[in-house]
């Protein structure tokens, strides 16, 4: 990381006040990614003691401990140093303006071109116990067919742009602008855009679930 960079992230971290923001964004991210404290400690070398004062903001890390975390939760730095302007705290804890919403394919470690959508957290933070946000669709007439997956809690949605497909089992429904749904995260689904348009979709899941820690139907 170049020094531009760790200084520019630096101070987005002084602007927020972000040792327990950081903290909270690590412990949130490692809960997100089922890990343990004993497990990310071992992942990014850093003491269960000094990670776990690290996560109640309880020490001030440096950029060296914090590129590491990052490195064993997969995802960048900037991650943890997401800039949201205010005129007051509150504003800046709990309000995302459109143009600082969080790429989830980041943390997904899928570009869209290959997942086949762009995930953006409308959620101030994914240490909630619900998440929302929003999903746009690539046009995808020639997809192959994906397999159904089943997760933990549940998953909501409005279609708010295009046309989706929801399958649940054996089941294929179309879901067009103004269509929701709500499901189970055990019943084995799975939503995709095989229309020659865009599509957009709003979310809410309960808890946030990673596209790796989703489970193939076969594999249940």
């Amino acid at each position: 990381m170049n020094v531009r960079m760790t200084n520019s992230l630096r101070a987005n971290a002084d602007q927020a006040g972000s040792i327990e923001a950081v903290g909270s964004e690590v412990r949130a991210l490692r809960k997100a990614r089922g890990l343990t404290l004993n497990e990310l400690s071992r992942h990014c070398g850093i003491s269960l003691s000094h990670l776990s004062a690290i996560e109640r903001g309880a020490v001030n890390p440096s950029m060296v401990k914090i590129q590491a975390i990052a490195d064993g939760l997969g995802v960048p730095v900037s991650w943890f140093f997401n800039e949201r302007p205010g005129d007051g705290p509150l504003e800046q804890t709990h309000v995302v303006r459109s143009e600082n919403r969080r790429h989830l394919n980041k943390l997904y470690g899928e570009p869209a071109e290959v997942s086949g959508f762009s995930d953006w957290l409308l959620s101030s933070t994914i240490g909630g116990a619900f998440h929302l946000g929003l999903s746009d669709y690539a046009p995808g007439p020639d997809a192959a067919e994906t397999e159904l997956v089943v997760r933990e809690g549940e998953v909501h949605g409005l279609v708010t742009e295009g046309e989706m497909v929801l399958q649940l089992e054996d089941e294929v429904i179309t879901l067009r602008a103004g269509d929701s749904f709500s499901i189970p995260g055990d019943l084995p689904h799975w939503l995709d855009n095989k229309s020659d348009k865009p599509a957009r979709i709003i979310w809410v899941n309960a808890p946030l679930i990673t596209p790796g820690n989703v489970v193939r139907r076969n594999e249940t």
